[in-house]
């Protein structure tokens, strides 16, 4: 077994550094050390079209009624000039600006403060709590104060919606663009902090990962962990706020604008707002749990989370919610029950699913799963000291159906939201297309990652298990 010791973090904080196998997590964990040319091609096409992307998106709605085909047909056919659209498309305001700077300070602050909602609320866990093992070998304290930080966001929005009357509810709608151009510039501004961060003052140099190649370092990130002082994380921060929580704050001020344009706010929109708020609230509830999961404990910290997490996800995971706004559907009582019942269904696979692994690490598999002892197959892998280390993988349960059956539950709750949007235009499908390529892309680059950590006893767990998502298919 590795054994613990504690030093000094960042302005004294503690932190737990694991001896032996330190340099074999490097070796498992976190990016590539060497580019290939696919992944450097990849890079360099997300660098230079995802900005393109999102702005697309965003002014077909704003201009073209959120058709993605007109402007395209128009633009290549001579009827249309870029620079007729750029014209069209909302400047950068002082309004916007002062609002967003607001908004992120307002985060920060949350962020900062101590958590206490775990004292009130039963069962949830919050407060202080461990991280798992980076590839340095250190065990980085957290505060887990997610679920606080949201709760009193939408406390003071809602005491504004019925009370004080300081702005009104569709503000975030009203401002949508020039709020784009303030996401944009905190997006490249962190990405280029962190990146500049890792070569002059690194959190933990051996949490370091330096390719030599421009691109890749900087869309992917260098530093595992990047830290500002005691507890300010950049990872957890930008993963998880401030874009997870305007979430349900931008499907509310587009149910707001829905409202004041139609006098009624649709059924569908209603759908979205409960369906992505069940989904938001599950996942600051399961904070603590979210600190072992992929994005924490294998993502380093780059323009791919920087500018993602401030562009990308607010941008296009609320593009069902934005669509309505421009096109209200009213669905009928049973597609409506319909896509409700998917949507919870998939709810259901997807917490069930991450709740039976959890159970099983915490117990070591001395709980039930389905109502017997659970089964797995014990795995080992050697350190690069030498160590042996043993591990054991869940074959009981929804992880007996498929290895990753908590991302076919993702997947079927993404597609509720979607097909609350009817038939009439794709955009509302980009969400669930982009989905499946994310999820399918992260099962190959987890089983990859698996695969070279415990040789054989993967083999034997495949065959165990042989399907990824849906049994009998994939």
């Amino acid at each position: 077994m590795a054994t613990h010791e504690e030093t000094k973090g960042p302005e004294g904080s503690k932190i737990k550094r694991v001896i032996n196998g330190a340099g074999a997590s490097q070796v498992q964990w976190g990016r590539a050390w060497k580019v290939d040319w696919f992944s450097l091609s990849s890079v360099i096409f997300l660098l230079l079209f995802a900005p393109f992307i999102v702005y697309y998106f965003i002014m077909s709605c704003d201009q073209y009624n959120c058709s993605l085909t007109t402007p395209a047909v128009e633009f290549f056919t001579g009827k249309t000039h870029f620079w007729d659209i750029w014209n069209k498309t909302p400047s950068l305001t002082w309004k916007a600006a002062i609002l967003y700077i607001s908004w992120v300070l307002f985060q920060v602050v949350l962020y900062m403060l101590p958590d206490f909602v775990h004292r009130i609320i039963p069962h949830y866990q919050g407060g202080l709590q461990e991280g798992a093992v980076t590839p340095a070998g250190v065990i980085l304290n957290y505060e887990v104060n997610g679920l606080q930080a949201w709760l009193i966001t939408h406390t003071l929005w809602f005491a504004n919606a019925y009370h004080f009357h300081w702005f009104s509810p569709t503000i975030i709608f009203d401002n949508w663009i020039p709020l784009l151009w303030c996401a944009n510039i905190l997006g490249y501004a962190v990405s280029i902090f962190v990146f500049v961060k890792a070569y002059l003052f690194p959190t933990d140099a051996k949490d370091c990962k330096f390719t030599g190649n421009f691109f890749y370092d900087f869309m992917m990130g260098i530093e595992f962990n990047p830290r500002l002082g005691k507890w300010f994380d950049f990872k957890l921060f930008f993963n998880s706020r401030p874009g997870i929580v305007a979430w349900t704050l931008i499907n509310l001020s587009y149910a707001a604008k829905q409202k004041e344009l139609y006098g009624q706010v649709t059924n569908s929109m209603i759908l979205v707002n409960v369906l992505q708020g069940l989904y938001i609230l599950d996942f600051f509830w399961n904070e603590t749990w979210y600190l072992k999961t992929i994005d924490i404990c294998h993502d380093h910290f780059g323009w791919y989370l920087g500018w993602g997490d401030c562009v990308w996800l607010p941008y296009t995971y609320t593009l069902q919610g934005l669509y309505l706004v421009y096109h209200p559907v009213q669905l009928s009582t049973g597609n409506a029950v319909g896509i409700l019942l998917l949507g919870l269904v998939g709810y259901y696979f997807f917490r069930m699913t991450n709740h039976q692994k959890d159970l099983f690490r915490r117990t070591d598999g001395n709980c039930k799963i389905w109502g017997t002892k659970p089964k797995y197959v014990e795995c080992s892998y050697m350190l690069a000291d030498g160590t042996r280390r043993y591990s054991k993988l869940l074959i009981s349960g929804f992880w007996g159906v498929a290895r990753h059956f908590n991302y076919t539950g993702d997947l079927l709750g993404s597609l509720a939201y979607c097909l609350s949007c009817g038939f009439q235009h794709i955009l509302p499908y980009f969400y669930i297309i982009y989905m499946t390529i994310l999820l399918v892309h992260r099962c190959i680059r987890d089983e990859h990652r698996c695969s070279s950590k415990y040789g054989k006893d993967w083999k034997q767990y495949s065959d165990v298990v042989p399907y990824r998502l849906l049994p009998g298919v994939f």
